[in-house]
């Protein structure tokens, strides 16, 4: 268990988009979306793909609310579960966030399938979780935690799902201080604005899991339990599974730092864990020599 049973949750925010009926999920789609990526990181993703090209019609529920209730709920399924996280991360957030010196606002979430529009264009499963910031939402297709686990080796679990929504939740929070508009994106690289981007997002989740267990729901009970050592350790694996150096290698591609975009295993463990001891004021990626990143 890592939600406390009797804890309500508050599903008003997320919302079940793409299983609502408005797109199709496409093979062939996805195929492409992956064949760019596997461009962008010099390894094959495409085998990532969904086997079939015909269309597959989506359902009609798009409303979590009678089905995501309690903390028990979140222990026993994984929508559910993602509507514990955007609770907990929302409360701790908006505390947080004003004592950094911003004006906080909380994102949308949409847990979709197939392929659906954003205020970023089209999108589509096989390009994994991702924060838009025009619209300020967050949106995944929560299949990729099968992928993360089956494809990129990750031990997989609950807070290892979370890290990788509070991860998300980082670039909204970066999106809210106007870092986003700072940023030179034409270069990648180990030290690249685009890494460092994606650091600071890991170094957020981990100050989010240092306090996760302060967060409340909407009457004063304690949304999560106190996470174990185990836990944790799962949420560091996660996040090497997703380090740039990993993919590449387990990809079968070679290892090309002047690919990388997000950094690698090891960086982004590391910056996780720093956000975890320090908090959010020590996640300043942008102010370190490439050399200390």
């Amino acid at each position: 268990m890592t939600f406390n049973d009797d804890a309500r949750l508050d599903a008003s925010r997320v919302r079940r988009g793409g299983r609502g009926g408005t797109g199709i999920a496409v093979g062939g789609g996805a195929a492409l979306v992956l064949f760019l990526l596997s461009q962008l990181l010099g390894v094959d993703l495409t085998g990532l793909a969904p086997t079939t090209g015909e269309p597959v019609e989506q359902g009609t529920d798009t409303s979590l609310a009678e089905e995501c209730r309690t903390g028990a709920d979140a222990n026993e399924n994984v929508d559910c579960r993602m509507v514990g996280a955007y609770n907990s991360l929302d409360d701790y957030w908006a505390t947080a966030f004003p004592r950094l010196g911003g004006q906080y606002v909380s994102p949308g979430m949409y847990l979709e399938s197939g392929q659906w529009q954003t205020g970023c264009g089209t999108a589509s499963s096989a390009m994994g979780p991702f924060y838009c910031p025009p619209d300020q939402s967050i949106y995944l297709d929560t299949a990729f935690f099968d992928v993360l686990t089956s494809q990129l080796g990750a031990e997989g679990g609950p807070l290892a799902e979370m890290y990788v929504i509070a991860h998300e939740w980082g670039h909204h929070v970066q999106n809210l201080s106007g870092t986003m508009d700072r940023l030179d994106r034409s270069e990648t690289g180990p030290t690249s604005d685009g890494v460092r981007l994606e650091l600071q997002a890991d170094c957020f989740a981990g100050a989010w899991a240092q306090n996760a267990q302060g967060t409340e729901d909407a009457a004063g009970v304690t949304l999560l339990e106190e996470f174990t050592q185990a836990q944790l350790a799962s949420a560091m694996d996660a996040a090497a599974a997703v380090g740039d150096d990993h993919i590449q290698s387990s990809q079968g591609g070679r290892v090309n730092p002047e690919q990388w975009t997000h950094g690698s295993s090891e960086q982004r463990q590391r910056w996780f864990w720093q956000g975890y001891t320090d908090g959010p004021s020590a996640c300043d990626t942008f102010g370190v020599p490439g050399g200390d990143l």
